[in-house]
């Protein structure tokens, strides 16, 4: 029987990402060196401008908050996209996370109302599985759609379920849900006080290294301290487990690991149910933890951002956690209403331009050096003649702060080859 020509290419070997053949990974020091870097970056920032918030247990305790479901989100696309399907739907399955979990959750319990939201998550990704998998439906066609369904599907439903009955006398209302009971958080008894008064001499490094962790040990949700577990669970399941091998082959080589007996349709469908399932986690934490209610919109591009987050993290767990970090910390600063740390950082983003502007000029790449040098001046004069920034600015800063990361990191950035291909069973035979 003669095969078709399809859109995946014919295999060389059946190659996995992270071999030697790849770019070089960062090892534990090097991006401990990066992290106590960007902290010495900080506090200098911190006591060149006085913004003592820039590094405060309160901006770092938000900034985990704000994190979790950028980066649960990010870890669903992570899923599908190491077995090669691109999921762009991941916004819809946040926000039918936070829909359905926040649902269950003031009827029974916070916990069941976790589960909900999760199997909600599951329902957006087996969906998009069909149309992905079974159907061959183009992978961004089929994101956008689950996006716009679970937009239609929340609202109609929130005014049926949450507008009438039990749930208006309890505070429902067409665009919220009642709300539910609080998970448990946690603190280190004694560790946190500590850290407290070591933060308030705004010593150079020392507080600011004070404040980091008491930010990560005070109040901390027991969710959260899942979502911590489940980046260390992926890495173990899909690097160092058969399974994993064989899931992250279909995202890199379909038809050769058909061809040696993988059943690819199977493990595109369990990445796909898992990616949905961890945005739905995402959302559910929005709803349980972040705010105790479901709000219309209350994802805010999220889903977005964190799929932004997995490829900063070069597909990755770890570069995906550091850069939910990065976004978590931005998104926490127009939270908190942070104009004078914005503007403090400013004076960070002005070092950063113009260090890249130099390697950029010493690499002979004397137009994008140029550009890089020109917006670094631009951002010091702004820097200078301000004493703060408008709060439309720093309502935009998760968003700017995603574009400047894109852009800055897409030079070094690997996607697992057959990402977003459309594949038909019976191709390896």
């Amino acid at each position: 029987m003669t095969v078709t020509a399809t859109s995946t290419p014919p295999p060389a070997a059946p190659k996995v990402s992270g071999g030697k053949g790849g770019r070089t990974r960062l090892s534990f020091p090097v991006v401990l060196l990066i992290v106590a870097g960007a902290l010495l970056a900080l506090s200098a920032v911190r006591a060149i401008t006085g913004a003592q918030d820039v590094t405060s247990a309160g901006q770092i305790s938000a900034a985990l908050a704000m994190a979790v479901p950028i980066g649960l989100a990010g870890l669903g696309g992570l899923w599908a996209e190491r077995a090669g399907v691109v999921n762009i739907g991941l916004e819809g399955m946040m926000i039918l996370g936070t829909f359905f979990g926040a649902w269950a959750g003031w009827q029974t319990n916070p916990w069941l109302g976790v589960l909900a939201g999760v199997i909600g998550g599951m329902l957006g990704g087996l969906l998009h599985a069909v149309a992905t998998v079974t159907f061959g439906v183009d992978h961004i066609i089929s994101g956008i759609a689950i996006n716009i369904l679970a937009l239609g599907f929340t609202t109609y439903f929130a005014k049926l379920w949450f507008n009438t009955g039990e749930a208006a006398a309890k505070g429902g209302s067409p665009k919220q849900s009642p709300p539910a009971d609080d998970i448990t958080s946690v603190t280190i008894p004694g560790l946190s006080d500590w850290l407290h008064s070591i933060e308030k001499h705004h010593w150079f490094f020392v507080s600011d290294l004070a404040g980091v962790i008491g930010g990560l040990v005070t109040n901390v949700s027991l969710l959260t301290i899942v979502a911590v577990a489940l980046f260390a669970l992926t890495f173990f399941v899909l690097w160092k487990t058969s399974f994993g091998l064989r899931l992250r082959s279909c995202g890199e080589n379909p038809v050769a690991a058909e061809s040696l007996g993988v059943n690819v349709y199977r493990y595109k469908y369990i990445a796909v149910i898992v990616s949905g399932g961890m945005a739905g986690l995402g959302g559910a934490f929005l709803s349980l933890v972040t705010s105790h209610i479901y709000n219309e919109g209350q994802t805010g591009g999220r889903g977005y951002i964190g799929l932004a987050a997995m490829i900063f993290g070069n597909w990755r767990p770890g570069g995906l956690a550091m850069g939910a970090g990065l976004f978590g910390f931005a998104d926490a600063l127009q939270l908190r209403n942070g104009g004078e740390s914005v503007h403090a950082l400013l004076l960070l983003l002005v070092v950063v331009l113009a260090a890249l502007a130099a390697w950029k000029l010493y690499r002979k790449s004397f137009v994008q050096g140029a550009v890089s040098a020109v917006i670094a001046a631009a951002v010091l004069v702004w820097y200078l003649a301000t004493d703060t920034v408008p709060t439309e600015f720093v309502s935009a800063t998760p968003y700017i702060v995603t574009l400047l990361v894109l852009s800055l990191s897409a030079q070094r950035l690997r996607m697992p080859k057959a990402d977003g291909m459309r594949y038909r069973k019976g191709q390896g035979k």
